[in-house]
């Protein structure tokens, strides 16, 4: 896979200059080393002297603070990266005052006389001490709160209930591969006591759904194709369930109906515990169609271009592909106001409110103005483009050039102004910025709108931001769909619609006269220009001509058709239809099946994107990797059950170096400490076959 130029390293100039990171680099002196300048997108940020500490402290902060990588900076300034987090952390809980005042007392008498009579106003102490006390305190009180998330405490489960439960020796199983899922999961964010703490011993159903995603079965009635005896050794439960049991232990959770606490906990456990990212946040609505006989609210089909009935699940996802969170919703779905919820919503888990980046359904002044309004920052396709003016740009323009996944890209920025009216009547304007974007691998051009800070995304970060998802280099939502089921509904339970408004028939029949009206009046507009005066020999206008038939026919339909918007102003868009008598009834599909089945596949999917990077540096050929990954998964292997220990042993792979990369990664997944909830390790390893 082939990374984009936001990515790349930056090649190292010369010896006297040290890249940190986020195009921030140190240009050290060249006859004395202690003199150091830190210049950022090369323009000079301080010069300072390494000698002077309290500028050393500072311009560590800074460099931070600008988006320095701490590894690099330790490296360059020969440091740790503790004295530079003890830095940050000093300056954010006891400001400039705290990094500059702990330092060895100054030969300046006046100076020791005035901190002196302030000194009962001063901290005191050892600041990196005291630093140290409040992480030790943070991490107790998040300690405590995720103990909450977890669903209160694990229940007490019998000896026989508990995952691996079943002692035995070696045995043979085709889907041993699946279980590196387990361990990542467990490892992870301790997804099996997470499940086990809201269901208790109806967890079970939760590992069929790992193995089907694992697996790539995409719905219950394909368990019947799976050895029962070895699916059911390498998830813990003895054997895996029949259709009709697996129904059975689903409808059993879904009676509980938290699917949407389980949900909100679970992501903010990810956001918590770092496993998705908190800068770029893309979000995509994806159909969930429905082919029954009840009456539901209609989506939007893209590939169809036409309603269809069926719900829409949101999907937000961060800059690797990990989904961050999900909502379904019925009929069409509100993409807008999910956004803004979205931001609401992790506000107090995140720093700063991510960068959401959406598609053309999102555009339109009155929501942009929100999103300012909410400090949001976004990145989104413009809509209504004139290509002709696109085209006609001369190619100088297009200053900056970049590749992206074997295309080649150029891009200018630019502003556009944008009216809205407030709600006291007022008009107000605002800018966004516009980035002009040209594939020149295929010929086109197309523009983006940011409202987000330049320090934040440069002109050609917000490119490769919308590309990223929606250009046509590459799409992470089809990629996803391969091995995530969107569409799958694992079981339909219908309860009456909250929405029981339909469009008013008078409004859209004289919508559509309207229409028709506003066609015709056109094509009068067109004769219309192309006829001329005709005057008689006295000089008169000639009243039977074709000019003055048609001008009288343009004020009769331009009169009936104001008219025509004056009735239809008068008549409601939408009216209820509960009020009426033997009337059908929208129906909404209950989500509770679908929020269960997705957190599973959800939870497999960021574990199957966190071992693909655990396995990229243990094998060379970087356009094979995630093959080899899904060869792995689907390995063959044994499966040895004792006391204390489940022993997964995978058939090794022919070829040396694939089995080479087998070989560390397993190594890697073993020496994460996976333990289960009774206190059993989970080890997995590569070898010959312990039966022969």
């Amino acid at each position: 896979m082939q990374k984009g130029v936001l990515f790349d390293d930056v090649p190292q100039p010369d010896e006297n200059m040290k890249w940190i990171g986020d195009r921030l680099y140190l240009r050290f002196g060249e006859t004395s080393s202690q003199k150091v300048a830190l210049y950022h997108n090369d323009t000079l940020i301080k010069t300072i002297d390494l000698s002077d500490r309290v500028a050393k402290r500072l311009l560590v902060v800074e460099a931070v603070e600008l988006g320095a990588t701490k590894l690099r900076l330790a490296n360059a300034l020969q440091i740790s990266r503790q004295t530079i987090h003890n830095y940050t952390e000093i300056k954010k809980h006891f400001g400039l005052e705290g990094l500059i005042h702990n330092y060895s007392p100054s030969t300046s008498k006046s100076l020791r006389k005035q901190r002196k009579r302030h000194a009962d106003r001063r901290l005191n102490g050892n600041k990196a001490r005291q630093v140290e006390q409040i992480r030790k305190d943070q991490r107790e009180k998040l300690s405590a709160q995720m103990e909450l998330s977890f669903g209160e405490q694990i229940p007490h489960l019998a000896p026989d209930d508990q995952p691996f439960a079943e002692e035995h020796d070696w045995k043979a199983t085709r889907y041993a591969g699946a279980f590196t899922y387990l361990i990542t999961l467990i490892t992870q964010n301790h997804w099996l006591r997470f499940v086990m703490g809201y269901f208790g011993d109806k967890y079970q159903i939760f590992m069929v759904f790992i193995l089907m995603a694992a697996c790539n079965i995409r719905s219950i009635e394909q368990l019947k194709n799976l050895r029962r005896r070895e699916a059911g050794i390498i998830l813990g439960i003895k054997r895996l369930p029949t259709r009709l049991t697996a129904r059975k232990w689903l409808r059993d959770v879904c009676q509980k109906y938290i699917s949407t606490r389980l949900l909100t906990n679970f992501f903010r456990c990810q956001l918590r515990m770092g496993i998705v990212g908190i800068w770029l946040w893309f979000t995509d609505g994806h159909l969930l169609p429905y082919t029954g006989k009840s009456r539901l609210h209609p989506g939007y089909n893209t590939q169809r271009r036409m309603p269809v009935p069926g719900r829409t699940n949101l999907v937000t996802t961060d800059s690797s592909g990990r989904i961050v969170d999900f909502e379904i919703q019925e009929g069409k779905g509100d993409l807008r106001n999910y956004i803004v919820r979205l931001g609401r919503k992790w506000e107090n888990e995140i720093p700063a409110v991510p960068i959401m980046v959406f598609d053309r359904e999102g555009y339109g002044a009155a929501f942009f103005f929100a999103l300012i309004q909410e400090r949001i920052s976004f990145v989104t396709w413009e809509k209504h483009i004139d290509t002709q003016k696109l085209e006609a740009l001369e190619a100088d323009h297009f200053c900056e050039e970049f590749e992206l996944n074997g295309k080649l890209y150029r891009v200018f920025e630019g502003e556009k102004t944008f009216a809205h009216t407030l709600e006291n009547g007022h008009p107000h304007e605002f800018m966004l910025r516009r980035v002009y974007i040209w594939n020149v691998t295929s010929h086109r051009r197309t523009c983006a709108l940011a409202s987000v800070s330049p320090k934040q995304l440069s002109t050609q970060d917000c490119a490769l931001a919308i590309l990223n998802r929606w250009g046509a280099s590459e799409n992470t939502f089809k990629h996803l769909a391969e091995k995530h089921p969107l569409h799958y509904q694992p079981g339909f339970a219908f309860v009456e619609s909250e929405k029981q408004e339909i469009t008013n028939p008078e409004y859209k029949e004289k919508k559509t006269l309207l229409t028709r009206m506003k066609k015709q009046l056109n094509k009068l507009y067109k004769k219309f220009s192309k006829s001329r005066e005709i005057f008689n020999k006295d000089g008169t206008l000639r009243k039977n001509s074709t000019h003055h038939r048609l001008k009288q026919e343009i004020q009769q339909q331009e009169s009936e058709i104001d008219l025509l918007k004056q009735e239809a102003k008068q008549l409601p868009e939408k009216i209820d239809i509960s009020c009426l008598e033997d009337y059908n009834c929208f129906q909404r599909i209950c989500s509770e099946s679908k929020n269960l089945f997705d957190f599973a596949t959800t939870s497999v999917w960021n574990a199957r994107k966190q071992m693909v990077e655990w396995l990229l540096p243990f094998y060379e050929n970087k356009n094979e990797y995630i093959d080899l990954f899904y060869v792995i998964t689907n390995c063959h292997g044994w499966v040895k059950s004792e006391k204390h220990t489940v022993t997964v042993r995978l058939e090794p792979l022919q070829q040396a170096s694939r089995r080479a990369a087998q070989e560390q990664f397993c190594r890697k997944l073993t020496q994460l400490g996976a333990i289960t909830p009774a206190g059993k390790s989970l080890v997995i390893e590569v070898g010959q076959s312990p039966l022969q």
